[in-house]
């Protein structure tokens, strides 16, 4: 009698995948659709949706392109997540000339866009032009990736805080 096929015994991410917090490569538990990194638990692999769910926090995280991008239920958590990437290019010798935001983030983010008294048509975060992308259903990595920046050499006229709201 033949064994069950061995990828039908791990969870749909394969044998093994990245932690999306440390990077680390962590192992499946076979026979069941989780993975276990030993410093920060359980991720819950969904089949239905293709997300990753860490079980202690409930943060969801989704593949693109062998890079794991979390999905975001709370706007404070897409402002960080592009505050530090702001932070990264600073020190890299990079400015930011614009961001955008998946178009799925519209609504969640729109009341902390800053708008020009001038130009009322441009919005801003961190002083930045904020433009939303084309629909997941025309460009299917937007319905994974959170933003993009826009970036050119050079140190940033301004360097934008972070500001609770």
């Amino acid at each position: 009698m033949q064994n069950a096929m061995p990828s039908l015994q791990y969870p749909i991410f394969g044998a093994e995948i990245q932690c999306p917090h440390c990077r680390q490569v962590i192992p499946a538990l076979i026979l069941t659709d989780t993975y276990l990194c030993p410093r920060h638990g359980a991720f819950e692999a969904k089949p239905d949706t293709h997300d990753l769910v860490h079980l202690q926090s409930e943060r969801h995280w989704r593949l693109w392109e062998g890079e794991w991008y979390r999905q975001h239920s709370h706007p404070d958590g897409i402002r960080f997540e592009i505050h530090e990437c702001l932070d990264r290019l600073y020190t890299q010798g990079f400015r930011a000339t614009k961001v955008i935001i998946a178009d799925r983030y519209q609504e969640l983010v729109s009341a902390y866009l800053e708008s020009n008294p001038i130009d009322r048509t441009t919005q801003r975060l961190y002083g930045l032009p904020v433009e939303f992308s084309p629909t997941g259903e025309q460009e299917p990595r937007w319905q994974v990736i959170n933003f993009e920046l826009e970036k050119e050499p050079g140190a940033p006229s301004k360097y934008p805080q972070f500001r609770p709201f």
